[in-house]
């Protein structure tokens, strides 16, 4: 062989692309190119993933379901936005879901979901996320995968500690970011100390239909309330809420809300309060908040204004909440399967702060406090430490943990996920990610029986890993296997909105839940018709309904006369099919909504309201059969003054 630059060039290539491929930082051979990875995270054609996995959307106010391990993108559930797609916000049916004190309010900033669980496990029937700016929480169904529930909260600002749920559901919680006066009142922002109060709500969940009904509210001093965990296991019936801003600064936070050394953790001891409410022992203040029920049984939502709230002030009731000193401006807040352990993730500080829930209880029994804030015992820090973390990284952010004893820990600065042993509180293993990483999420981590084989980290830059878009990029999630000694960056795919937490739960414990039809025996929509035979057209006044169904392939009735300008015509839709996966969709000319998209046994509203004369068709917009194109019909206007009587045909006539 000739040895020419060209050749030493390609054997030097193939040599460094060899070590490369075969070689990772961690000097296992298994990279993030390493030849197996690929199909690790591989699902093959027909097959079903191991994990959903619920990310929410952030600023698109959504829910998006991933399959892990593939990243594969198969729903986003509109939660507190409007949806073109799936009408919902759009029909009338589903309108009233997004109606708040303040009006119809079309979208939130969705932050934390949570999972219903029992004894401490999930177990797949619902999922709760929070809504940040107008504070909503909301419960998803997972037979549906659809919204079925909103609830406004009241006296609060900031829905950022939320929502998280008890071990049994007996509660979805939620702090607020931002403390407000309570009531709210017309007061100067510099008196903002001593004046303004942070709610924290327990939110009831029926444990067979889910419905849910704001319990109670704890009026917290004027700090900010940043996250939240659950108390499990041996500390079950008590809540955790990190705090910043102690100082109770009302400008430039960044420099005046990090002058104290330490903030706190907050311990509520909501088993107390449920004692405190049992007995009357509580103040009823009036508070106008909504809450939004999805009714399956009409496939209609109703909206009702609530007028008051029971009242609960700790500064009252000893016993009921005690302050952990934590260091320093703590964001995240979490506690480890065994309810033992409570960590406190100081933005701010060098280190992880462990506080252990047997000390914390000796503490308040042998009251070794270090003074108090509002008439709320301070425990002394040295006496509830567990442990320290020390040198893990730069900005902690949230903790997760596997099943093994192990906690993961997110650096947003140093853009990290860092594993470490709950105990000995050493450091196990680091991993890189790309780039300032915020949540991550174990499936199960938030519970007693975490599922550690993954761990999702959710990334707030994204700037070089794809191809890019403007000057907005996409946001992004990574996939890390976790199930050795070390951690191993499997994948990496975008996201919809931006990522804050996840939820992850087996799909085996979500599958056999699955609603497939809606039966049409079972619909009780008051404007449902279950055969054409009943298909018709009404008008009362300049109001016009048509009742009307679809089925592969037409619509009846699919030609509409009579309707006049000025007129507000309500298409009532109800689809005939009863097979799995068959829905139709409907779409007109001019209407000022979005399509309808009707699931089998359904029935939906849009109202159209024409304004010029003519002949306007409809058309089915979801292709359900090879005569998909032949699914439309048309709706004849005549002028306003005209007296040409409605006419509609059907099954050909």
């Amino acid at each position: 062989m000739k040895i020419t630059i060209r050749n030493i060039s390609a054997i030097l290539g193939s040599c460094l692309l060899l070590l490369f491929v075969g070689c990772n930082q961690n000097g296992n051979g298994s990279g993030a190119l390493g030849s197996d990875i690929a199909q690790r995270v591989y699902v093959a054609p027909g097959e079903h993933d191991e994990f959903y996995a619920f990310v929410s959307g952030g600023f698109s106010g959504q829910l998006s379901v991933y399959g892990l391990p593939s990243g594969r993108l198969f729903r986003v559930i509109p939660v507190f936005s409007v949806d073109a797609e799936k009408a919902y916000g759009f029909n009338e049916e589903t309108k009233p879901m997004l109606n708040t004190s303040h009006g119809f309010i079309p979208w939130d900033d969705a932050h934390h979901p949570d999972l219903s669980q029992t004894n401490g496990e999930l177990d797949g029937r619902w999922v709760f996320i929070n809504g940040n700016n107008t504070p909503r929480i909301a419960r998803i169904s997972l037979s549906t995968f659809e919204t079925e529930e909103i609830i406004e909260l009241p006296n609060s600002a900031g829905n950022h500690s939320s929502s998280f749920v008890t071990e049994n559901t007996e509660y979805v919680v939620a702090g607020t970011r931002f403390s407000v006066p309570v009531p709210q009142a017309d007061i100067p922002i510099d008196e903002y100390k001593g004046k303004f109060k942070g709610a924290m709500s327990f939110i009831s969940v029926d444990q067979e239909t889910g419905h849910m009904d704001l319990s109670f509210q704890i009026m917290m001093p004027g700090f900010n309330y940043d996250l939240a965990h659950p108390g499990r296991g041996k500390s079950h019936g008590w809540m955790f809420f990190s705090t910043y801003n102690t100082e109770e600064a009302n400008s430039l936070l960044e420099v005046n809300a990090s002058q104290n050394d330490k903030d706190f953790i907050a311990a509520i001891n909501w088993k107390k309060a449920e004692e405190l409410i049992e007995a009357g022992e509580f103040d009823v203040m009036p508070s106008e908040y909504a809450h939004n029920v999805y009714d399956e049984s009409t496939h209609s939502a109703t909206s009702t204004i609530k007028r008051q709230v029971r009242v609960l002030d700790p500064s009252k009731h000893p016993g009921l909440v005690y302050f952990l000193p934590t260091p320093k401006s703590p964001h995240g807040c979490d506690v480890d399967p065994s309810g033992e352990y409570i960590i406190g993730s100081g933005k701010l500080a060098a280190a992880l702060t462990a506080h252990s829930f047997t000390k914390m209880l000796d503490a308040i029994e042998n009251e070794k406090f270090d003074g108090e804030a509002y008439g709320i015992p301070i425990l002394n820090y040295d006496d509830v430490v567990a442990g320290v973390v020390q040198q893990a990284g730069l900005g902690p952010l949230h903790t997760e943990f596997d099943a093994n004893g192990n906690a993961y820990t997110t650096f947003f600065i140093s853009s990290e996920v860092v594993k470490w042993k709950l105990g000995t509180w050493e450091v196990l293993d680091r991993q890189p990610t790309y780039y300032s990483v915020g949540h991550l999420m174990i499936p199960g981590g938030n519970s007693r029986k975490p599922f550690g084989k993954y761990v999702l980290a959710m990334n707030k830059i994204t700037k070089d890993r794809y191809l890019p878009t403007g000057p907005e990029l996409t946001q992004s999630a990574q996939l890390y296997d976790i199930s050795g000694d070390k951690m191993e960056l499997l994948l990496d795919f975008p996201t919809v909105g931006e990522p804050h937490y996840a939820a992850g739960i087996p799909a085996d414990l979500v599958k056999p839940r699955q609603t497939k039809i809606y039966r049409l025996e079972d619909n009780n929509h008051p404007y449902a018709v279950k055969n054409e035979r009943d298909t018709r057209v009404e008008r009362n006044g300049r109001e016009v309904h048509i009742y009307m169904t679809t089925i592969r392939s037409h619509f009846a009735p699919d030609n509409i006369e009579g309707i006049k300008v000025g007129d507000k015509v309500y298409f009532h839709v109800t689809n005939l099919e009863q097979d799995y996966d068959v829905p139709h969709g409907i779409s007109m000319i001019g209407a000022n909504t979005s399509e309808l998209l009707i699931m089998p046994g359904q029935t939906e509203t849009f109202i159209w309201e024409p304004k010029k004369v003519g002949v306007w068709p409809f058309y089915c917009t979801d292709f359900c059969s090879a005569l998909h194109q032949e699914m439309q019909g048309y709706v004849r206007v005549s002028p306003r003054n005209s007296n040409i009587q409605l006419k509609w045909s059907l099954d050909g006539d």
